[in-house]
């Protein structure tokens, strides 16, 4: 217990630190009107902060701010981009542990899991500050001859980024990280469940070296009126979007009336592919990871399990018993393995799936409900005999529910893993080497887990098809959403 108090008051003092007003034009300020906006510790349910709720206004200044210092950062040398972002990355590595208290506070996953997140988020900044380098372009001879073909890349301009509450970090970082790199300049929302991440890291880049302008930021609990104004003004350029596929589609809707460049990371209803010559050990271990994740809070996370006949039962009874046996508790207890969902809306949507499945006959071989007590807890759960029209295998689960449905042949599994409008990631395990390559290309997905349950790589491109998103962010690919390709013709006069 005296781990964990000590644990609480690190983090809660941190939360104290991080400055609570908008970030616009270099400076913090408050909201004008002076409204603020409460943030949560959703282990407890307790107010731990009080940030600056901005208005219409505030966010069009910070477009403002973006828009007049765009210029100049489109021509600052690449190598000084990189560095800016190099430093960033250097100190939220020293401060990883301050960084991943602060995260657990306010979103509750475990402090292990922050501490990795933290990590992860910064190694976008490395990657990208090695990629301000390499923007390249190209020359060549045009067929006919006579004229030259030159072609140059060269930053879109001022960015909307929104940021979702899961990943508090990480999905900030991937953003920023290649729109600095590329020469554009932000402004960053974050979700208004975690602010405090964001702001904290605000505060590094500002300490890295961002000129004025270059980074803008503002948190609302108007999100919609806000969004909606700056994608209507004319100095916006691109918005990034990481959230649902139903706000992606109100967003998109509006962009395209600007023709705005986007980029879309949706949602995801991952299927899970075991068979029957996996390893069980190794598939028991992948679920675990592509399931419980940030409490199964993920767009990734494995949210259908399609298991061939013969091995069905016997994953299902080592599922049950990895899941059964995880501590569930506050993120910042080092015993905690599994925190608290977001709030009580996500608590009783999963309970709303878990009573579908079981209504629809689905056995609950462990959890299955609420976790009593302070907080927003929910069981690790296990659901076997789960019908195709259950809800739980046709929506995203967003949560630590695992549904399991048994499967006789290969083009059953994959033809049940492909019905559905959404396309991010699939997971399969199989000892067949040509069975696991036959089976990925087959998967209507943007990424594949072969027989591994974490396919989050910052050198690795993110992102989904169908109703999952548009464009790609991490990866040699990642800088190339926030890059305009322009070519010039050249009289060869020689």
């Amino acid at each position: 217990m005296a781990a964990f108090d000590e644990a609480l008051a690190a983090a809660t003092a941190v939360a104290g630190r991080v400055p609570k007003g908008l970030y616009i034009d270099g400076e913090w300020r408050p909201a004008q009107g002076g409204k603020a906006l409460t943030v949560e510790d959703p282990a407890t349910g307790s107010v731990i902060a009080e940030v600056a709720d901005a208005s219409v206004a505030d966010a069009l200044d910070a477009l403002a701010a973006a828009d007049r210092a765009q210029q100049a950062w489109a021509v600052t040398p690449p190598r000084e981009r990189g560095e800016v972002l190099r430093r960033a990355f250097e100190l939220m590595v020293a401060r990883r542990d301050d960084l991943a208290g602060l995260m657990t506070l306010e979103m509750g996953k475990a402090f292990a899991e922050s501490q990795a997140e933290v990590s992860y988020a910064a190694e976008f900044f490395r990657w990208f500050a090695e990629e301000a380098v390499r923007i390249d372009g190209g020359y060549l001879t045009a067929p006919g001859g006579g004229s030259r073909v030159l072609l140059m890349r060269q930053p879109v301009g001022p960015c909307l980024l929104i940021t979702p509450w899961n990943f508090p970090m990480a999905m900030g970082t991937r953003k920023i990280g290649p729109a600095l790199a590329a020469g554009c300049t932000v402004v960053v929302k974050p979700a208004k469940q975690t602010p405090l991440s964001m702001l904290a890291l605000v505060g590094i880049l500002e300490e890295a070296g961002v000129p004025r302008g270059v980074v803008n930021l503002f948190t609302t609990a108007r999100s919609g009126q806000a969004s909606s104004a700056l994608l209507d003004d004319a100095r916006l350029r691109k918005v990034s979007f990481t959230g649902s596929t139903e706000v992606g589609r109100t967003l998109l809707g509006q962009a395209a009336q600007r023709v705005l460049r986007t980029s879309m990371e949706l949602g995801g209803n991952a299927p899970f592919l075991v068979f029957d010559d996996a390893d069980l050990d190794l598939a028991i271990e992948g679920a675990v990871q592509a399931k419980m994740r940030n409490v199964g809070e993920a767009c990734t996370a494995a949210n259908r399990f399609y298991v061939q006949r013969a091995v069905v039962d016997r994953f299902v009874s080592g599922l049950a018993e990895r899941l059964g046996s995880l501590r569930v508790g506050h993120g910042l207890d080092p015993a905690t393995e599994v925190g608290p969902l977001i709030d009580g809306n996500a608590v009783r949507s999963v309970g709303e799936l878990v009573a579908d499945a079981t209504a629809a006959g689905a056995k609950v071989v462990t959890g299955g409900e609420a976790i009593a007590g302070d907080g927003y807890f929910f069981a690790p759960t296990v659901l076997s005999g789960v019908p195709g029209e259950a809800r739980t295998v046709r929506e995203e689960i967003f949560g630590p529910v695992a549904p399991v449905v048994a499967f006789d042949a290969e083009d059953e599994a994959v033809g049940m893993a492909n019905a559905s409008e959404y396309g991010l990631a699939s997971y399969v395990f199989t000892e067949n080497l040509a069975r696991g390559l036959r089976v990925s290309e087959r998967l209507e997905s943007g990424m594949v887990g072969l027989n591994q349950g974490i396919i989050s790589n910052p050198a690795a491109p993110f992102g989904g098809v169908k109703q999952s998103g548009l464009g790609r962010e991490g990866g040699r690919v990642g800088i190339d959403e926030y890059l305009n390709i322009k070519y010039t013709a050249v009289r060869a006069a020689w």
